[in-house]
C-alpha cells in the first residue's frame, strides 16, 4: 500500500507542473530557511519554489510527458515552478546563486525542452517580454520615421525644383 504522504504530494507536484510554463532545478543544500524563504520572496508571486523528493518529482514529471531530467535529480532539489516570464525567474535564481555559492542551478524544462544549468543562465542573460517589445516597438517607430523621409524625399525635391524653376523664370522676366 502506498503512503498517504507520498501520494499526497505526487499528486500536489503533479498539479504544479500542470500549471507552470517553464520549470527549474536547482540544489539547495547548506542555505538557511531565512536564504531560502529570501529566495521565494524575491522569486515572486508567479513563481512556486518547493522542495521535491527526486523519486516523486520523477514519476510526476514523467506522467506529465517532461523527459530529460532524470540526470538533474541527485541530491536535495528544489523546483521553480514558473507560470509567468521564464526571464525574469530565470534571472533571479542566476543572482541567487551569484550570491550564494551553496545555491546550484541543475538546469531546468522550458518549452518541451529539457535545459542544462549554462542554459538556463543564458535565459537569464535575455531581456523580458515587456523590453523586447519595446525595443522592437523603437526600432520600428525609427524605421518608419526612416521610411516616411524617403518617400517624402522625392515630393520635396520636385516642390524645390518647380520653386526654383519659377525664382529662375521670375529673375529673366
Amino acid at each position: 500500500m502506498a503512503n498517504p504522504k507520498n501520494t499526497a504530494d505526487l499528486a500536489e507536484l503533479k498539479e504544479k507542473l500542470a500549471g507552470a510554463e517553464s520549470i527549474v532545478l536547482t540544489e539547495y543544500r547548506g542555505l538557511t530557511v531565512s536564504q531560502l524563504q529570501e529566495l521565494r520572496n524575491n522569486l515572486g508571486f508567479d513563481v512556486e519554489y518547493s522542495v521535491a523528493k527526486n523519486t516523486l518529482f520523477k514519476i510526476a514529471a514523467n506522467e506529465a510527458g517532461i523527459e530529460g531530467l532524470d540526470d538533474k535529480l541527485t541530491g536535495p532539489t528544489a523546483i521553480a515552478f514558473i507560470k509567468g516570464e521564464a526571464v525574469d525567474a530565470a534571472k533571479v535564481i542566476k543572482k541567487f546563486a551569484d550570491d550564494n555559492k551553496a545555491f546550484v542551478v541543475k538546469g531546468g524544462y522550458m518549452d518541451g525542452n529539457a535545459l542544462s544549468a549554462e542554459q538556463v543562465a543564458a535565459i537569464a542573460e535575455l531581456d523580458n517580454r515587456e523590453t523586447t517589445l519595446a525595443k522592437l516597438a523603437g526600432a520600428m517607430k525609427g524605421s518608419m520615421a526612416k521610411a516616411a523621409a524617403a518617400f517624402n524625399a522625392p515630393a520635396t525635391k520636385m516642390v524645390r525644383t518647380a520653386a526654383a524653376l519659377q525664382d529662375k523664370k521670375s529673375a529673366e522676366a
